[in-house]
């Protein structure tokens, strides 16, 4: 989110400084492991389906400004026991906002893709249209894409504090003092570092993820991206990528993790690999081999999963991007725009007012966002 925002900051003409404890892309935060999944038919709030397609504009400009291919279109099978999961509220929104979608019984999943061992109780909501984005690949090119416009970055240079006043920002670093008229926050799963300046409902979570060798029938190419809910948990995945294995992850349960503490790495868990095998094991056996390789990273929760996109409480001219809650890499392109409009006009065309900070404060105490004003 803070390189996106950076880089269209520095495309519009602003001053802008890049700050980050370590050197990004990197392993430290929530968008390493090659991969995250882009798909645009969301339920609950229209806000969402219409940041997903503004994002998936912004994501092929940037593919074309950087020169690098960032988004494959491979397709997004969504798979759910009917018994604790339905699609009619994602295929319902779909159509309001001409999002293409098909819906499938079991019969036709199995039809479509043999290699799925999918009980009768399963359906799908495929998108064709969805797919997946090189994650690292997008971090780096919003980094050349914002230093080529005269942003400038720091890296390994630590944050310790931030303070505000009135017409200006100083973060104080390791390195080092620097001052802005404002400033954006967009610590993921570090944002607990950045108290008491900022108090968010945040807690990260240890996640991991694991790419099994699989047959053919599940190389990029002959399989799309996919989620799958079931009585057993929630998962989302990715085809073999040039070998590499399909990969998965569980989207629900997961360890707490205190901000400057060591992640334990992949395999300190038996359920590292064992949720991950079984749910291979029982839909997926093709792509249930040896574990070629295992990977652990952050998810930074909301208690409702849903973002913060506001402003500090006490500091207008400070802006919060937090909480995305293991979905959000996918609008990082069209977060950062909105960081941006409201970083030098005060307000965005975007509806971000799902994202309102104040909706976790008690009733007696809510307040109207300064983001929100004039929208």
């Amino acid at each position: 989110m803070g390189m996106s925002a950076g880089y269209n900051l520095a495309r519009r003409g602003v001053k802008t400084l890049l700050v980050d404890t370590f050197d990004p892309p990197h392993t430290q935060g929530s968008h390493h492991g090659e991969s995250r999944l882009i798909r645009h038919a969301y339920s609950g709030d229209p806000a969402y389906t219409d940041l997903a397609l503004r994002a998936d504009t912004l994501w092929k400009e940037a593919e074309l400004l950087s020169g690098t291919e960032l988004l494959v279109r491979s397709g997004v099978l969504n798979l759910a026991d009917s018994a604790v999961y339905s699609f009619n509220g994602r295929l319902e929104e779909a159509k309001k906002r001409k999002v293409q979608v098909h819906h499938l019984d079991a019969e036709e999943i199995r039809r479509r893709w043999p290699a799925l061992n999918i009980p009768e109780s399963f359906a799908a909501m495929y998108e064709p249209d969805a797919g997946y984005l090189y994650s690292e690949r997008c971090i780096s090119a919003y980094r050349q894409l914002a230093l080529g416009h005269g942003a400038e970055l720091l890296t390994n240079t630590p944050v310790v504090n931030v303070t505000a006043r009135e017409g200006g920002v100083t973060v104080h670093t390791t390195n080092g003092d620097y001052h802005g008229a404002a400033a954006i926050l967009s610590a993921g799963a570090w944002f607990g570092k950045l108290a008491p300046f900022v108090h968010l409902p945040i807690k990260a979570i240890r996640k991991v993820v694991g790419w099994f060798e699989s047959s053919p029938a599940f190389a990029a190419g002959n399989f799309p991206g996919f989620t799958l809910g079931a009585e057993g948990g929630g998962y989302y995945g990715f085809p073999s990528i040039d070998g590499a294995g399909l990969k998965i992850g569980r989207h629900d349960t997961g360890l707490e993790w205190k901000p400057g503490t060591q992640l334990a790495p992949f395999g300190s868990e038996a359920s590292d690999e064992g949720d991950l095998r079984k749910v291979l094991e029982s839909y997926m056996p093709g792509a249930a081999g040896r574990l070629l390789k295992g990977s652990a990273c952050k998810y930074e929760h909301t208690p409702d999963e849903d973002f913060i996109i506001d402003c500090h409480p006490l500091h207008s001219n400070v802006l919060i991007a937090g909480g995305f809650s293991g979905h959000g890499f996918k609008f990082s392109s069209v977060v950062g725009e909105i960081l941006a409009d409201i970083a030098i006009g005060g307000v965005t065309t975007h509806n971000i007012q799902p994202f309102s900070l104040s909706r976790f404060a008690p009733p007696d105490h809510s307040r109207t966002s300064h983001i929100l004003e004039g929208i």
